[in-house]
Order: structure tokens, then C-alpha cells, then sequence
């Protein structure tokens, strides 16, 4: 081989080691990591069938959602305005506070990932404070822009969308 196809073959050799790495290192894959840290309730809507928005936790829900770097999360959303049981005792609250209490919470927790190409978190439900999600893998529709996670739960019976939406606290672990 003559010099000059020698180093023309190195060169390309070495380009075609170089070109993929570098594509790699721009575009990072999303992957549960992406979402790891800590977000608080910005809002807890529900949409209904006929367009209409509306709060589904009150004026001013509460909520937490934590992830880990592997896909670990715990998630808790409470209305605010919840009635405190009249006798101060959870095992002799009224059928009226026990109702107030369910339909005024929602939590879970398992493991969550991201399926990046169809747009949707996908939720490993382990434990859940409506038992029925125990067990189930949910599907949920995201969007992720900057600090800003919020995604669609599954439809109702009667056809509401609830749409929860998150905001990072830890802008450090943006990315991470």
C-alpha cells in the first residue's frame, strides 16, 4: 500500500470512530434518570369529554413526586381544603370525613421509564392508595419542557382526563 493510501485509509478509519461518538454525545437518550428529583405539585386538572378544564384537588392541591436515578418514584397528591375528622380519631371517623379522605388523595409508588419514541412515562404500579392500580403498568402521555413535567392519567369511566403537572425543585439534577 503507498503512504498516502495508507493514511487516507487511517484517516477514514479513525472518522468513522470519531463521527459516531460525537452524534452519541450531542443527543442524549431520555431515560428515567432525565426525570430523577424531586417536583411539587404545580396543578392536578381534569379534562372533561366536552373540552372543559377544571381543578380535580381543589383551588390549591398539595403534591410531591420523587424519583431516583433508576426509576424508583413515590408520588402524592392531596387536596388542601381535606375536612379533618371531628373526632380527632382516624379509626372513628364519620362515612362523610373516610369518603373526604379517598376521593381527597391519590398516591403511588413502584418504578417509572420513559418510552421516548411514543411520548409516554410508563408507571410499574407497586403499591397505591386506590388498591385497584396495584400490580398494573399505566401509560401515560408526557411532555417534558425544562423544569416542567406534566402528563395525562388514564381516562375515568365517565370519561375525565386528569392531567397532572410537575414542577422540578432540584434544577441541579436536571439532566442527571
Amino acid at each position: 500500500m503507498k503512504r498516502s493510501s495508507r493514511f487516507a485509509f487511517i484517516a477514514t478509519m479513525l472518522g468513522s470512530l470519531i463521527v459516531p461518538a460525537s452524534v452519541a454525545l450531542a443527543i442524549p437518550p431520555a431515560t428515567s434518570s432525565t426525570l430523577a428529583g424531586t417536583w411539587t405539585l404545580a396543578a392536578a386538572d381534569v379534562l372533561h369529554p366536552d373540552g372543559t378544564r377544571t381543578s380535580d384537588f381543589g383551588a390549591a392541591p398539595k403534591g410531591v413526586l420523587l424519583i431516583d436515578k433508576q426509576g424508583h418514584y413515590s408520588l402524592q397528591i392531596f387536596r388542601a381544603d381535606r375536612p379533618r375528622f371531628s373526632t380527632g380519631d382516624k379509626a372513628k371517623g364519620s362515612d362523610a370525613e373516610y369518603k373526604a379522605a379517598v376521593m381527597g388523595s391519590s398516591t403511588h409508588f413502584g418504578t417509572v421509564s420513559m418510552d421516548s419514541a411514543r411520548g409516554e412515562l410508563v408507571f410499574h404500579i407497586d403499591g397505591a392508595s386506590f388498591p385497584n392500580w396495584e400490580g398494573q403498568q399505566q401509560r401515560r402521555q408526557y411532555e417534558l419542557k425544562g423544569n416542567m413535567l406534566s402528563y395525562r392519567v388514564p381516562p375515568r369511566p365517565n370519561g375525565d382526563v386528569p392531567i397532572s403537572v410537575w414542577q422540578r425543585v432540584d434544577t441541579n439534577m436536571a439532566g442527571h
